[in-house]
């Protein structure tokens, strides 16, 4: 059976989407819902960069939820809409549609993302006998999904550290880049993601997931971070860095259990490997478990057309887009990976 998938935007992590579900045994491209009007009308594939694929992109979503389909696979951005975000979710799934999702990463844990959030979308789950599943590379496979599958190789578990140590200068997303994450700003007063509370909301959900996991409840999560300035000009490809303005971040969300950090996610940014060399250095994703045994687990990604940024952006989509069997398949609810049945590239093996 094909499963019949909207491909919802086409944006970072969207453009990677629509050509895995095209070529996909187990799924059919139904449609593609794009956000601009210059985008519509056009071919699917010609909007991503491939082949033509015989499906045209549109804004009218009336009429693609209207065709009938078994999933939507949601990429749209939210970093200045979540509310749009959680609206949309709901009307798909009171439509009988299952989602699959990377947007709204609190999402990763609805429990957590938000005061009536989780009970909002469960009730749309059952009204229209559909399943919600959200992840990613991070929020998702790069940290929670990682730590709890090295997890279950535990006796004893006291600390679990999840860090994406990564250079994020070939990414090419100025708005991103520079009004959320606050790059080439003299301070982080503009910062979004700095901002009091925005890296506790985006991954506070991680560690409580892993605690959910662990069975442990967290008493209280705290965030700090740090910054780095350029000693000088360079460019980017988002764009241009100003000596004096910010060039690299670090930050933490820690899960305290008591008074004492027992579950911590880092994210160590950087746009030059010189930069901050105090700071943990890697490139990638690393997991770190103090308990009996010790576990360190180190994922990196590369790709045979990009580089590991590009690399990241297509497994954030097929983190979701091989999930979609399973997501149909399940009951209905708002589903995380603890839910899940074990899934992975079913039918890939060329």
């Amino acid at each position: 059976m094909a499963y019949r998938v909207i491909q919802w935007a086409t944006g970072t992590v969207g453009i990677h989407a629509v050509p895995a579900i095209a070529a996909h045994p187990d799924l059919e491209l139904a449609g593609v819902w794009v956000h601009s009007d210059d985008k519509a009308g056009r071919d699917a594939g010609e909007i991503c960069g491939v082949r033509p694929l015989g499906v045209v992109a549109t804004r009218d979503a009336d009429a693609l939820l209207a065709a009938g389909a078994d999933c939507v696979c949601y990429t749209a951005s939210s970093d200045l809409r979540p509310g749009e975000v959680i609206d949309d979710l709901v009307r798909f799934l009171d439509a009988g549609v299952n989602v699959v999702n990377t947007s709204f990463v609190p999402l990763l844990y609805p429990k957590a993302a938000g005061p009536g959030v989780h009970e909002r979308l469960g009730a749309a789950c059952l009204r229209g006998g559909a399943s919600l599943y959200t992840s990613g590379i991070d929020p998702g496979l790069g940290n929670a999904g990682l730590a709890i599958t090295t997890l279950a190789a535990c006796r004893e578990v006291r600390t679990v550290r999840m860090m994406e140590i990564l250079d994020y200068a070939t990414w090419n997303n100025p708005f991103t880049m520079f009004e959320i994450m606050g790059f080439g700003k003299p301070d982080t007063s503009t910062s979004l993601l700095l901002a009091p509370g925005s890296t506790a909301l985006a991954w506070g959900p991680v560690v409580e997931l892993v605690a959910a996991a662990l069975d442990t409840k967290i008493d209280r999560i705290t965030e700090a971070h740090e910054v780095v300035l350029a000693d000088t000009d360079f460019e980017i490809a988002s764009g241009p860095i100003r000596a004096g303005t910010i060039s690299g971040i670090r930050f933490e969300v820690s899960g305290l259990v008591g008074d004492e950090p027992r579950i911590v996610v880092e994210h160590v940014t950087r746009l030059r490997d010189g930069d901050a060399p105090h700071w943990p250095r890697g490139a990638g994703y690393r997991i770190l478990v103090d308990g009996d045994p010790c576990l360190k687990l180190e994922l990196e990604l590369s790709s045979h057309v990009g580089d590991h940024n590009d690399a990241g952006c297509l497994a954030t989509a097929m983190h979701v887009v091989n999930a979609i069997p399973a997501v149909c398949e399940a009951e209905p609810g708002v589903l995380t990976f603890l839910d899940l049945p074990v899934y992975s590239a079913r039918h890939l093996l060329r």
